[in-house]
């Protein structure tokens, strides 16, 4: 069975790892999977993550995180879907919760967090909510 949408399919791994109070989560790794890591560990939403190469297959390892015993992560939501995408222009940006959440943006530069996405004027698909 084909998977329509392994970044969905990404967040809600993490979402159920840390409502299960797992230490860490393994799932196939892709481009876009990893950079969008690299802005939750960025952002301190998990640990760390790391690819690893088994049997010609890469899969992504995602430490996840937690504070007194609570997941970091309070929601993770994907916003852009492959049925309906959504793009907007660095104007039109939403702001999360004042500034505490973060929307991960796919930029002609790359991944970035709506607040990056801002700060260098670029607009894009808005792939996923953080708060």
């Amino acid at each position: 069975m084909s998977m329509t949408d392994p970044l969905a399919d990404m967040l809600t791994r993490i979402s159920n790892g840390q409502l299960a109070g797992m230490a860490q989560i393994d799932l196939p790794a892709s481009r876009i999977k990893v950079a969008v890591c690299k802005v939750l560990k960025e952002e301190g939403y998990i640990e760390g993550f790391e690819i690893n190469k088994e049997s010609n297959k890469l899969t992504l390892t995602i430490h996840l995180k937690y504070y007194k015993g609570r997941a970091v992560i309070e929601s993770i939501k994907r916003l852009s879907k492959p049925g309906r995408r959504i793009y907007r222009s660095k104007n039109q940006l939403p702001s999360i919760l004042g500034g505490l959440g973060v929307a991960i943006v796919s930029t002609s530069q790359g991944v970035m967090t709506d607040r990056d996405a801002r700060q260098r004027a670029q607009g894009g698909e808005i792939l996923c909510v953080v708060s």
